[in-house]
């Protein structure tokens, strides 16, 4: 049996596309692992399936109180608003800094590579996303593909909703098995 680890999701207040986070969490916490909603501020998060409202959520922690120490692992979901607010947050973007830093698999897809690439971790990395945000990878030093999952060193990329199978696996690959089993660069 796999060891409990630990999964931080972080998110914004509103703007989280719902499946980006739900299925990643759902896939968390059935492989037994713990799934915790990081947010800049408590309460509920509002999540969207495209541009409608849907469900909400409880933060269980601040990422300004939160340590990269207690997590073995962190999702950044996607959505166009919850990545830009994410990137206009200093904290959240020192939190995200020091999670790719520590060398822990971090998992981001769709826009929340905004959030990366704000906290300047991107440079030299071969990375997918929304398509709309190749430009701002490249700018920010990144190697952009249009592929449904990259994995490079740490950092965990796919596209869109569709690529969640893939990047599903590989989460749950880095998160049971450490990102060096799952730190080649795939095709």
């Amino acid at each position: 049996m796999t060891e409990t680890k630990k999964v931080a999701f972080l998110v914004a207040s509103e703007g989280i596309e719902k499946a980006e986070l739900v299925d990643p969490w759902k896939a968390v916490t059935d492989a037994g692992h713990r799934a915790v909603l990081l947010s800049p501020e408590s309460g509920t998060v509002q999540l969207f399936e495209h541009l409608d409202k849907a469900d909400t959520q409880e933060v269980d922690a601040e990422v300004g109180s939160a340590s990269v120490d207690d997590y073995d692992a962190l999702v950044l979901p996607g959505g166009v608003a919850n990545p830009d607010a994410l990137r206009m947050d200093a904290g959240a973007v020192a939190y995200v800094k020091a999670f790719v830093e520590s060398g822990k698999p971090v998992a981001a897809i769709c826009h929340a590579p905004w959030t990366l690439i704000e906290a300047d971790v991107v440079r030299g990395k071969r990375m997918t996303s929304w398509p709309s945000l190749q430009t701002d990878l490249r700018n920010a030093g990144a190697e952009w593909v249009d592929e449904q999952l990259v994995t490079d060193q740490n950092l965990i990329t796919s596209r869109n909703p569709d690529d969640l199978p893939a990047f599903i696996g590989a989460l749950l690959e880095a998160v049971n098995h450490g990102v060096s089993s799952a730190a080649s660069v795939d095709a």
